[in-house]
């Protein structure tokens, strides 16, 4: 299935010069959606995971059904301030300042074998947050998926040493 199809592209989105990647053409396509979470839990299928994380927001759709298909619990990596319970804290760099993500302390326990699934790999900020995170609380990350990957954005070149995997490559 070329899932490109299902995949909506609006230029000048946000701004001037962005081509955005919407995933809910996507999502709001039954098959393409449910081709996309089989081939992530394909691909998850013998690295023997423990859990899956995705961070806020498009991870949670993505990663929750990945986690039920692949037969594993979920867990969820936000935005400072969204989390109930104790957390540990990453901050990371935006284009204009920096941000914070957090998940809670007892998510994660040491040895753990995670998967990080998110919708879009760009410039790799963001998921190598989510690493150190993981990696903070003992985790070892034995892979890190995503639907759509940037590939001029170079992202993937922060997860030097990991597998890595995307179902679609754009150029921007």
């Amino acid at each position: 299935m070329d899932l490109r199809e299902s995949i909506r592209i609006i230029d000048g989105f946000p701004k001037e010069g962005i081509s955005f990647k919407d995933v809910t053409t996507l999502l709001q396509n039954s098959k393409a959606f449910k081709y996309s979470v089989d081939k992530v839990a394909e691909h998850l299928k013998d690295k023997n995971v423990d859990v899956i994380v995705g961070p806020e927001a498009r991870g949670f759709l993505f990663g929750a059904p990945v986690a039920y298909a692949v037969g594993v619990g979920f867990v969820p990596v936000r935005k400072k301030g969204k989390l109930p319970s104790d957390t540990v804290s990453v901050d990371y760099s935006l284009e204009y300042g920096t941000d914070t993500l957090e998940i809670h302390e007892d998510a994660i326990k040491p040895g753990q074998r995670v998967a990080i699934v998110d919708d879009l790999l760009a410039t790799g900020g963001t998921i190598e947050s989510v690493v150190k995170l993981i990696e903070k609380l003992g985790g070892e990350v034995v892979s890190v998926d995503f639907i759509i990957e940037l590939t001029d954005l170079k992202g993937k070149d922060k997860l030097d040493g990991y597998d890595v995997m995307s179902l679609v490559q754009y150029d921007i």
